[in-house]
């Protein structure tokens, strides 16, 4: 009797396990690059190290939105407010929660931010989504965040941005992310060693049965993938390098590994006619 009752644990167990990991594999998403801005004649020597510094190229400024398993996920969120727009004058510019309504998500309805980092072309737009968990890696936080105040420890994080990400955290929605190649939601894994800020992170995302890779500013252009060229920016050239090679192995095709200001996604992939493309 005993023998029965531990087989048929066993057996329940088993069911249960092979269910969780049923439910995993099954988590997919949809995958879209959306584009909320330009500024023009960007020099492409800040984007590529070794670049012509006369050569000038109109970047894109976009979010990525996945959305799947009941869950709508931004990757980044953007900027906002005035002075920066004031500064860089952006072209054709709405507002990212308004890129992403045009997408077919209400702000609201954004549950998860992965913040690829802390810079403000990529985190300032955090609060136009207030439901939203917010994921970032532990050492970007703590390296640029004092604790127990929220000031800045470092020029590269504004301090508007450094005082919503300690709010968030003290109300628990900043999800800490404690190292390298973490599924922190299923079919999402993020990964580190870009090294475009002190610990950067890309993402890779489960769509069907491919993993796109969405590298955000750890890989700015295609150009940097191609000549294998590191980001203009960044701690450490070779980290960027060897994570640009990682890429390559996460992603199911080179042609899945998505930069983060590359406006030739936007004629890679199809484009609606609200600047979404569909990364597939």
């Amino acid at each position: 009797m005993v023998k029965l009752a531990r087989a048929a644990l066993f057996a329940v167990c088993c069911a249960s396990l092979a269910g969780a990991q049923t439910s995993n594999r099954a988590a997919t998403y949809e995958v879209e690059a959306v584009r909320f801005a330009t500024i023009p004649a960007f020099r492409v020597s800040g984007l590529v190290k070794g670049a012509d510094s006369t050569r000038r190229l109109d970047i894109a400024m976009s979010v990525w939105l996945l959305r799947g398993g009941g869950r709508n996920v931004l990757v980044d969120a953007g900027f906002h407010r005035p002075r920066y727009i004031d500064r860089w004058k952006p072209e054709q510019y709405v507002s990212p929660a308004e890129a992403v309504r045009r997408a077919g998500v209400n702000p609201d309805s954004v549950t998860d931010i992965i913040i690829s980092h802390i810079h403000w072309d990529h985190a300032d737009g955090i609060d136009l989504f207030p439901s939203a968990n917010v994921w970032i890696q532990a050492e970007e936080y703590n390296y640029y965040v004092t604790p127990g105040t929220g000031a800045p420890k470092d020029r590269a994080i504004e301090s508007e941005v450094s005082t919503m990400l300690f709010d968030l955290e003290r109300r628990g929605k900043l999800k800490i992310v404690d190292g390298d190649a973490k599924e922190i939601l299923p079919g999402i894994t993020v990964y580190t060693g870009g090294r475009h800020t002190y610990a950067s992170q890309y993402v890779g995302v489960r769509s069907g049965a491919a993993t796109i890779v969405i590298a955000s500013d750890n890989l700015y252009l295609y150009e940097n993938l191609d000549k294998r060229a590191p980001i203009a920016q960044t701690f450490d050239a070779e980290s960027n390098l060897r994570a640009q090679d990682r890429m390559k192995t996460i992603a199911s095709d080179v042609r899945l590994i998505v930069p983060g200001h590359d406006p030739a996604v936007y004629e890679r992939f199809n484009t609606r006619a609200n600047g979404i493309a569909i990364i597939r």
